[in-house]
């Protein structure tokens, strides 16, 4: 399989990733892709940058999959970075070739399918979504598949889905975003993407924490840095020893979290069921 990663992280933000957890969002993919599916050729793309060389449809079309990272940037900012970034996706609408985003990367799609998206205020989604469900229409697709009635997930943004665009789906939802997890379909184009982060591991998470502290701090989820490391820290030993029931039991975490597989199951089921037979559709052996 050829799969091609838009990173859509500015080189600022990729620098800063880099320093806190060794890899950018767009690494993170790449060597997580590679684990998941043997054999797989994997290109990068910064969507986001001023010198990146322009993709077709075209050339887009010759991938199996594009994948989008997360972002700090904003979408309803109307600036160069976000511009470029919502033309990239609209290119990958009309190359109908399927596509995956995580958090940022549902944003992008939404944006660029006539969806809009808003900042949460002083809501926070920090370390993981909690009790997440699927709707109706989400509890029969298969980008859900296998997971539970309610379950948590990795997840930290700031901004959210304020509208699906027409024709679009929801499939999943949560006290505190409503859109959670969603199909869109844009021209000859398909999307399914999450607003969590099923491809970050938990030392990630703990990275994430400390990246943001600053703000979570200002919007009163803790008192002080050493507040969020008191959290940061065991979901670290966590990751480093899945197998510390008491840390699970204080962090309040399940399987469906801590154990590495079933945290990818949107990323899994997006290549077995959606990437795979529009391959064979294609007839691409």
């Amino acid at each position: 399989m050829k799969f091609l990663v838009a990173e859509s992280e500015p080189p600022e933000a990729r620098d800063k990733r880099r320093a806190s957890v060794g890899r950018s969002s767009g690494e993170t993919f790449i060597d997580l892709l590679a684990a998941m599916v043997s054999g797989a050729r994997i290109d990068r793309a910064k969507p986001a940058d001023a010198d990146a060389p322009e993709m077709s449809r075209e050339t887009i079309a010759g991938y199996d999959a594009v994948f989008l990272t997360g972002s700090p940037l904003h979408v309803y900012d109307d600036t160069p970075e976000v511009r470029r970034q919502i033309a990239f996706m609209r290119a990958i609408f009309a190359s109908g070739t399927p596509s995956f985003g995580s958090c940022a990367g549902l944003q992008v799609a939404t944006v660029a399918a006539g969806g809009t998206v808003r900042p949460m205020g002083a809501r926070r989604e920090a370390g993981f979504a909690r009790r997440l469900v699927a709707t109706a229409a989400g509890r029969d697709h298969p980008l859900l598949a296998g997971r539970p009635a309610a379950f948590d997930a990795p997840a930290i943004h700031t901004d959210e889905v304020e509208a699906l665009p027409a024709g679009a789906t929801l499939l999943a939802s949560n006290r505190v975003t409503h859109v959670q997890a969603a199909e869109i379909r844009c021209g000859d184009g398909v999307f399914w993407g999450v607003q969590y982060h099923p491809e970050l591991s938990l030392g990630e998470v703990a990275a994430a924490l400390r990246r943001q502290a600053d703000d979570l701090v200002e919007h009163g989820l803790a008192r002080d840095e050493a507040a969020i490391e008191a959290i940061a820290a065991p979901i670290d030993a966590l990751d480093e020893d899945p197998k510390r029931d008491d840390l699970a039991w204080q962090l309040g975490l399940d399987e469906q979290v801590i154990d590495a597989r079933l945290r990818r199951t949107e990323l899994r089921n997006f290549i077995d069921h959606l990437v795979r037979p529009t391959r064979r559709a294609r007839g691409r052996s």
